[in-house]
């Protein structure tokens, strides 16, 4: 006699098909590499002085930059439907994924994936919000800053919010060392398929990743370090988020210089994911 136990659907009976799954992480890749390629370009519009302090060079800036092109809401929604798929795919690599790897290793690399979903998820949100403001005329902002100082005026004042405030920025910057250890031990590549490793395509692929993630470990490692000064002041207003780490860069001794080549390596990442989303693996 079988169980209710032997009926009752396992997850992996809940599964989509590999295929779709796949074709939904190709949709999502390319979509956040248009995104990483307009910070880039509104990250070099600030190198050069074009758009003042007020250019929100950051995901949600890049989306609103977007939106403000011919056909802009069309180009929203279409980001933004791509962003969910992205978020669907590494879904599913949360819940199924990483199946070559045992035990703890496994589940570190199914939380990572979760982690990439979240991530994906709150830049979708703002495309979404984005394109539902644009289509009822609402327009919306586009700075990014004041939330995030809102959100961090938050954590310090609750209980131990300064050192709470100094870990999430300790953390961040961790992220930025280990972007730029990623970029110089080429484990991006473990992100390619066979063809996108070979050949000229590959070697091309491999210069693009190292200036890429190189450019996001730079402005991860800036982010943490205004969260880490935020939590020594006491000061939420010296916390930020992409847009202000490439405004003090910018504002460093030759930061027009040094916010240029980090705005073209942003550009480079955008490319990449581009590329990535052609050669997609299980990551």
């Amino acid at each position: 006699m079988t169980s209710l136990a032997d009926r009752a659907p396992s997850p992996s009976h809940l599964k989509p098909s590999d295929s779709k799954l796949h074709t939904a992480g190709r949709i999502g890749m390319a979509a956040y590499g248009v995104v990483y390629i307009l910070v880039g370009w509104l990250a070099l519009q600030l190198a050069i002085g074009s758009g003042g302090d007020n250019a929100n060079a950051s995901s949600s800036g890049a989306i609103h930059q977007l939106a403000q092109q011919p056909l802009g809401a069309v180009l929203v929604w279409a980001v933004a439907i791509g962003l969910i798929a992205l978020v669907v795919w590494q879904l599913s690599q949360a819940i199924w994924g990483h199946t070559d790897e045992d035990g703890a290793k496994m589940w570190a690399k199914r939380g990572k994936s979760l982690a990439k979903a979240v991530t994906y998820g709150f830049i979708a949100a703002s495309a979404i919000q984005v394109a539902v403001a644009d289509s009822t005329g609402g327009g919306g902002g586009g700075g990014g800053g004041s939330s995030t100082d809102s959100w961090t005026a938050r954590l310090m004042s609750a209980p131990a919010g300064q050192l709470l405030v100094g870990a999430v920025g300790l953390f961040i910057i961790g992220l930025g060392v280990y972007y730029v250890v990623k970029a110089y031990t080429e484990r991006f590549r473990k992100e390619l398929d066979g063809e996108g490793k070979s050949g000229q395509s590959g070697r091309a692929l491999l210069i693009l990743g190292k200036v890429g993630y190189t450019a996001r470990g730079i402005a991860f490692g800036v982010v943490g370090g205004l969260f880490v000064y935020a939590a020594a002041t006491h000061s939420a207003k010296q916390s930020g988020g992409l847009d202000q780490a490439l405004l003090t860069i910018r504002d460093a001794p030759a930061g027009p210089w040094l916010l240029g080549a980090v705005a073209v390596g942003i550009a480079c990442y955008g490319v990449f994911c581009l590329a990535r989303a052609k050669h997609l693996t299980e990551s």
